[in-house]
């Protein structure tokens, strides 16, 4: 399936390359000398927020309660993208390469939910009560049915835990950073 190709070969490898180069502008603008903490926080949970339904698709049978796990994962990372751009932009300069960063970081995940309902969609459409209807929706969580290959699986979650740990150093900086006696 072309759109399953795309997901796990393209959208995913770019997504975690731009989570590591979003944290390389933020270290390269040295955010905790400006946003500080507060920043730092919020890309910790816009991370978390992404994470929850990217560890729900890995793990799990995408049904609608995946899917729509998944878009409100989507629509709660956008309104904390939000917080985030109203907090950081009056605090300090936010590049171009920056938000072309954040560009590809907001359309890649929903650009996956889309090939996802693609791949799944009696699923998609009972979760709009089209299709077979809400009858032929299933929102239990069930381990997957063909689980994708483990060395796969594995490659994300390692991928992951190395971009949460760049930005638990961010927070740790910003931390320390907000911690150190201020000039007079």
């Amino acid at each position: 399936m072309p759109q399953q190709f795309l997901l796990m070969f393209v959208a995913m490898p770019l997504w975690l390359a731009a989570g590591a180069a979003d944290w390389a502008l933020h270290r390269r603008a040295r955010i905790e000398a400006t946003a500080g903490v507060r920043e730092s926080v919020l890309h910790v949970l816009m991370f978390a927020e992404m994470g929850v339904a990217v560890l729900a698709v890995l793990l799990l049978e995408v049904n609608a309660g995946v899917l729509a796990l998944c878009m409100a994962a989507f629509v709660a990372h956008e309104l904390t993208v939000y917080v985030d751009l109203r907090w950081a932009a009056p605090r300090r300069s936010i590049s171009p390469l920056e938000q072309m960063v954040h560009s590809v970081q907001e359309i890649l995940p929903l650009a996956a939910i889309a090939l996802l309902a693609s791949l799944h969609w009696d699923q998609a459409l009972s979760l709009v009560g089209l299709g077979r209807g809400w009858d032929a929706a299933s929102f239990a969580p069930v381990p997957r049915r063909d689980m994708l290959p483990a060395a796969y699986v594995g490659t994300v979650i390692a991928g992951g835990l190395l971009l949460a740990g760049c930005y638990a150093e961010e927070l740790w900086r910003c931390k320390r950073a907000a911690a150190e006696p201020k000039d007079r």
